[in-house]
């Protein structure tokens, strides 16, 4: 399935650092930002085909058309039934240079997992950890994914400040800042303290009152089809919950979907 949007980028450059490592300016791109996977590797690798990709399924690699990125918005692991080959997909394309990481809530629960600390709140994480723990190599996988995940930023500002990756969105006043607040927004959104009737954190929805110039390219709560509000988009089309892997191109503004293979985790609410 494929859709064009038209969204407005205006060229500008943000009053921030451009040493911080979160702010890779001189990054323009063609990316392909890719919405939460959740270990559904087979999807991930037909939607990587489905944007160009000479895949390897079964040796985890996949090279991109001439010039262009993956951006991966975080959550690559957990709920889905191959947590472990998604991460060492991801992690051969970063160490090649043909993608970019940004940490989701559910790899941050990962890397805390893997050292030692608790993840409370997390669904799917023990399931994770617990494949992990029954590899031959579990020890030699832990540390090369808590590299890996260590590594990871709250968010990226790319395309000399046009563009911002980040998993669950990111307000104008933290693009640029690695300070507790900016990635504490961008690992859950903004949430309130309190519960729904679901029983699961309250979240606002910040990208309605969003004004900021840079676009915001985000995930974390899945929807039926990726989400436009203001400068934003919502690309978390839930696989894991038997509906869709989503990327978006930039700077094409093309939205490529493919359909999940099924239902691996029942959601907790039902997707809006």
């Amino acid at each position: 399935m494929l859709t064009k949007h038209a969204f407005t980028c205006d060229s500008y450059h943000l009053p921030i650092d451009a040493s911080e490592p979160c702010c890779r300016f001189n990054e323009s791109g063609p990316f392909d930002l890719i919405g939460d996977v959740h270990g559904c590797y087979h999807e991930l690798c037909s939607l990587l085909r489905q944007l160009g990709y000479q895949v390897e399924q079964q040796n985890y690699t996949a090279l991109p058309p001439q010039g262009r990125t993956s951006v991966f918005l975080g959550d690559l692991c957990d709920r889905g039934p191959y947590p472990v080959e998604t991460l060492r997909l991801a992690m051969n394309m970063e160490r090649t240079g043909n993608a970019i990481f940004v940490t989701g809530n559910h790899d941050d629960a990962l890397f805390r997992r893997l050292n030692g600390k608790s993840a409370p709140g997390i669904r799917g994480v023990d399931e994770t950890v617990s494949i992990i723990e029954a590899m031959p190599d579990t020890n030699i996988f832990s540390r090369e994914v808590s590299n890996f995940l260590e590594q990871g930023k709250s968010h990226y500002v790319l395309d000399e400040g046009r563009l911002i990756a980040a998993h669950a969105g990111q307000k104008e006043e933290y693009h640029g800042q690695q300070s507790v607040a900016s990635k504490e927004f961008a690992l859950n959104g903004e949430i309130t303290g309190g519960l729904d009737e679901f029983g699961l954190p309250v979240i606002l929805d910040w990208s309605r009152n969003y004004t900021g110039k840079a676009f915001v390219v985000y995930g974390h709560i899945a929807k039926l089809e990726a989400e436009i509000h203001n400068n934003t988009i919502c690309i978390d089309t839930g696989c894991v919950y038997g509906s869709k892997l989503t990327a978006l191109r930039y700077p094409e503004r093309q939205i490529i979907s493919v359909q999940s293979e099924k239902t691996y985790y029942k959601p907790n609410k039902p997707l809006i």
